[in-house]
Parts: structure tokens; C-alpha cells; sequence
């Protein structure tokens, strides 16, 4: 397991084919084959699917993992020993949508003063992020997954909150005196992996879902709700005075508090450490803190919410 054969295997997985990662590497394809041929021979394992793109099969992820440790800290060392040129520490994270839109980006900011670091950020779903550490993708995730990933360390972050909003305009359409009319007034999803707003329908006892628009996008999900083309869970930092100026009502009172934690590799890296201290202080500013929850919510189960208080942690957002 030399050096050079782990940096092929990531170099193939990367880049999704042979070819392409002989270009990354410049050397040949028949190199590649060969240093990987040669890793699985010493792993007594298959470690690349061979197909387009190549992806990594289980033993594959674990090396990879590995791999991706080995290629920062020689980084690191290098920097360190001033032989390493122009060479950056290259740090792949996974971050949500909605994150990356609002409280993270300090996280950006912070980062452009590196310049011994690149950053690789995989948009991702915080329901399924924690996929992407197992896999050895990413060496620091925004999850909603508590549990660490083995390899990993995890820390609560705090809470992103999203409130219903519409448009005044979408509003005044589908209100009746006892209140909005849910089962009628279109409503907005990111994708298939969001449930927020099925949730709170689910809560006012709405069966049949009423229009559903898709709109994959954070900032684009943003402006359908302003242009009216539904109703949708807004996370409160993305909202910077359409409340206030009349373009968007907020639905109701209550609101749904997400739970977000950072999981890392227990890997003692400077680039990783100084990253992880970076996203704890944006965090610490911007989120929802656990402890200003406390009392502000009865305990309840999934399945016995109340419609008048449907706000509940661990739901899965959008990517």
C-alpha cells in the first residue's frame, strides 16, 4: 500500500475514469491500471467498480479514507518543512444548501485568508452527508446524524430554524376565517429527501397533498415563495426583511428547529483543526443554541405532534 498506488486509487475515484485520472496524475493509463491492480493484489480485494465513473467498493472506501489522510498530512508536512512549493492542503467537506446560503458563509470568508488550504465543498443533503465521511468523499460534514461515523468525531452545532412562509399575494387567495387553507394553497419542495413541509401538513391532518412545485435550489426556493408559487419552510436567517416589508406572511407561530452537528475525521491535521474551530465560531453567532430551546418545547413523539406546536428537531433537509 505505497504511497503512490493511494494516490491513484483516489485520483480514479475522483475523476471517474482511468484516462481522466492518468491526466490528473500525468502518467498513463496502463500506470494507473497497474499501481491499481497492484493495491488490490496487496489488499487481496477488488477495489475499484470499473465502470463510468469508477466508484469504490467497500474495502475500496476504507483505503480510500486512508488515502485521503496520508495525501493531507504529507501536505502538511511539507508546508511545514518548506519543501512543498506552491502544494495547499486540500480539505473536500459536505455542506446543506441551506447552510452553505446562510450561516456558512462566514466559513468561506474565513477560509480565503488560507493560503496553504483549497477547500472542495459537496452540496449535500444534512440527512445524508454522514454517507459521504463513511465513503471517504469528505473529511468534515454539516449532519443531522448525531452518531459518529466510525473514524469520526462529532459535535452539536445548533439548530437552523425554518418558519412557513408565503407571498401576501398567495396568502390572500387561500385564507378562509379559521385560517390558511392547507389542503388547497400550493406548496414548494426542494427535492425528493425534504419532508419539512410535508410534516407540518401531515400534522394539520392533510392527506392528500395539495399542488407541489420542486425548486432544488436555496436561494431559487427563496424567490418561488416570494413570486408566489407556493408555500414553504424558509430557514429565518434567509429572511432579511420580507417579512417586515410585507412580501412574505408568515403562516402561523411555530416553527421547526433542525439539529446540526459537525463529525470530522479524528485526524490530527492543522488545515482540519483550524477548520473545524472556524465552522464552531460561525455556528456559535448564527445558530439556534440547544440551551436557548430548553422549555420552549413540550416533549413529544414523531407521531404525536400536535398541530398547534408542530416544531420538532431531526427533520431531514433539503440538499
Amino acid at each position: 500500500m505505497n504511497f503512490e498506488r493511494l494516490k491513484a486509487l483516489t485520483a480514479v475515484v475522483d475523476e471517474g475514469t482511468f484516462e481522466a485520472a492518468a491526466d490528473a496524475l500525468r502518467i498513463t493509463p496502463s500506470a494507473v491500471s497497474q499501481r491499481i491492480k497492484a493495491l488490490e493484489a496487496s489488499a487481496g480485494q477488488v477495489l475499484v467498480h470499473r465502470r463510468v465513473p469508477c466508484t469504490a467498493t467497500d474495502a475500496g472506501m476504507l483505503l480510500l479514507r486512508m488515502a485521503r489522510q496520508v495525501q493531507v498530512l504529507e501536505a502538511e508536512a511539507s508546508n511545514a518543512l518548506g519543501s512543498g512549493g506552491s502544494s495547499r492542503t486540500h480539505l473536500p467537506l459536505a455542506v446543506n444548501a441551506d447552510s452553505l446560503a446562510t450561516w456558512f458563509v462566514p466559513v468561506l470568508a474565513e477560509a480565503a485568508e488560507w493560503d496553504d488550504t483549497t477547500i472542495d465543498l459537496h452540496v449535500e443533503d444534512q440527512g445524508y452527508s454522514s454517507q459521504l465521511l463513511r465513503e471517504g468523499e469528505v473529511m468534515g460534514a454539516v449532519t443531522s446524524d448525531p452518531v459518529p461515523v466510525s473514524g469520526c468525531r462529532v459535535e452539536l452545532l445548533g439548530h437552523m430554524r425554518y418558519i412557513p412562509v408565503a407571498a401576501a399575494g398567495l396568502h390572500g387567495r387561500f385564507t378562509t376565517p379559521e385560517g390558511p387553507d392547507w389542503a388547497a394553497m400550493p406548496v414548494l419542495k426542494f427535492n425528493a429527501k425534504d419532508t419539512l413541509q410535508r410534516q407540518l401538513l401531515d400534522a394539520k391532518g392533510i392527506q392528500q397533498p395539495p399542488p407541489t412545485h420542486t425548486v432544488p435550489s436555496s436561494e431559487g426556493f427563496l424567490a418561488a415563495a416570494r413570486a408566489g408559487l407556493g408555500w414553504g419552510m424558509i430557514p429565518e436567517l434567509q429572511l432579511t426583511g420580507e417579512i417586515a416589508d410585507g412580501s412574505l406572511v408568515r403562516l402561523e407561530d411555530s416553527h421547526e428547529d433542525v439539529a446540526l452537528y459537525w463529525q470530522s475525521w479524528t485526524l490530527d491535521s492543522e488545515g482540519l483543526n483550524r477548520l473545524t474551530a472556524t465552522v464552531r465560531q460561525a455556528s456559535s453567532k448564527l445558530l439556534v443554541p440547544a440551551r436557548s430551546r430548553l422549555g420552549t418545547e413540550q416533549p413529544r413523539s414523531r407521531a404525536g405532534r400536535g398541530a398547534s406546536t408542530p416544531s420538532t428537531a431531526g427533520y431531514k433537509r433539503r440538499k
